[in-house]
C-alpha cells in the first residue's frame, strides 16, 4: 500500500473512531443509568429503545442559535469548545488497538506525548471560564484549573510506575511487556490513574467545575448549540480517552486468548468494560466538595502514587 494511502486510512479510522465511539458510550450511559435507577430513559429516537437519542442531540444543538455574550471576548469564547476537543484527538492518534502495528501512529515516546496533550485541557476550561464574563462560568473555571493542575500530578505519578516496570514510553511496547502478575503488583497506580482520569475529565463525582446546582454549568454556562455540543462530546471522548489508556496501560491491552487475530477486540471489550465503571461511578456517588476533592487528590492519591513509584523501581533494581 502506498504511503499516502496509508496515511489516509489510519485518519479516516481515527476520526471515526472519534465519531463513532462517544455516541456508543453516550447512548449505553443512558441506558445503563436508566436501568440503574428504576426507570426506561430515552425510548422514542430510533427504532429500538432510542438507539438514535444522541444523533437526534446532535440535530437539534446544531439547529439552535449560538449566541455569545455581549461582553465576551468573542474569539477565545468561541475557540474554547475546538480546544477542549482537539486534545482527544491527537491522543486517539498513538492507542494502539492490537499487535503488529496496529495504530494509527506509534511514537517511541507515546506515553509523554499522550500525557502533554491531555494537559491542554485546562486550557480550554480556562478560555471558556475567563472569555464569557460571567461570574458563574469564572468560579467554574477556577475550580477546574485547581482540580485538573492538582490531579495532573497523580496521573503521571501512576503512569511513570508502569513505564518504568515495562522500560519503555512506548505505547505498544508497554503492552508487549505487560505480564497478568501486573494486575496485583500495579494495582495501585491503576486505582490512582483511573482515578485521576475521571478527574481529568471532569466526570462525576469530580464534576465541581460544573455543579449544576450551585454555579448553574459552571464554565460551559453561557455556551449553546454546536459549541455546546462540543463541550459534551469532548466528555464523551474522554470516557474513551480514559478507559483506553487504562486499558493499554494496566489491563493488558489486546492480550487474551487467540490475540493476534481477536487482539482489537479484546482492546475495546476492555474499553468498554471501563467505560461502564466510570458510568456506574456517575450514579453510585455523590459530588465531592472542594476540599474533599483536594485533599483526596494531595493526601491519598499523591503518597500512594510514589509509594508506587519507589516499589516499581525497587523491583526493577533487584530483577
Amino acid at each position: 500500500m502506498p504511503i499516502w494511502l496509508d496515511l489516509i486510512v489510519r485518519v479516516v479510522a481515527v476520526v471515526a473512531a472519534f465519531l463513532v465511539l462517544p455516541l456508543v458510550v453516550g447512548q449505553a450511559e443512558h441506558k445503563v443509568m436508566a436501568h440503574m435507577q428504576g426507570r426506561l430513559g430515552p425510548m422514542y429516537a430510533g427504532a429500538f429503545h432510542g438507539w438514535a437519542q444522541l444523533v437526534a442531540d446532535g440535530v437539534k444543538f446544531v439547529q439552535k442559535e449560538d449566541v455569545a455574550p455581549g461582553e465576551a471576548d468573542r474569539r477565545v469564547f468561541r475557540l474554547a469548545p475546538i480546544v477542549a476537543l482537539f486534545p482527544y484527538l491527537l491522543v486517539l492518534l498513538a492507542i494502539p488497538l492490537g499487535p503488529n502495528g496496529l495504530v494509527a501512529q506509534g511514537l517511541d515516546v507515546g506515553l509523554f506525548f499522550v500525557l502533554a496533550v491531555l494537559g491542554v485541557g485546562v486550557l480550554a476550561v480556562l478560555m471558556s471560564a475567563w472569555a464569557s464574563a460571567n461570574k458563574y462560568s469564572l468560579l467554574g473555571g477556577l475550580r477546574g484549573a485547581a482540580q485538573l493542575l492538582g490531579y495532573e500530578l497523580p496521573l503521571v505519578l501512576a503512569a511513570a510506575s508502569v513505564a518504568m516496570a515495562a522500560g519503555t514510553l512506548s505505547l505498544p511496547g508497554i503492552v508487549e511487556a505487560w505480564r497478568p502478575w501486573w494486575l496485583l503488583w500495579q494495582a495501585p497506580a491503576a486505582i490512582v490513574f483511573f482515578v485521576a482520569g475521571l478527574a481529568e475529565i471532569r466526570r462525576p463525582p469530580f464534576d465541581m467545575p460544573i455543579a449544576d446546582s450551585e454555579l448553574v454549568f459552571g464554565y460551559m454556562t453561557e455556551y449553546t448549540g454546536l459549541r455546546f455540543a462540543f463541550f459534551l462530546l469532548a466528555e464523551y471522548v474522554g470516557i474513551i480517552v480514559i478507559a483506553a489508556l487504562t486499558t493499554v496501560l494496566f489491563l493488558g491491552g489486546w492480550h487474551g486468548p487467540f490475540a493476534d487475530q481477536l487482539g482489537w477486540l479484546w482492546t475495546l471489550v476492555k474499553i468498554f468494560a471501563v467505560s461502564f465503571v466510570i458510568i456506574w461511578l456517575r450514579v453510585s456517588f455523590p459530588r465531592l466538595r472542594e476540599d474533599q476533592l483536594q485533599r483526596l487528590c494531595w493526601l491519598v492519591l499523591v503518597p500512594l502514587a510514589l509509594a508506587q513509584l519507589v516499589l516499581t523501581a525497587a523491583v526493577r533494581v533487584l530483577t
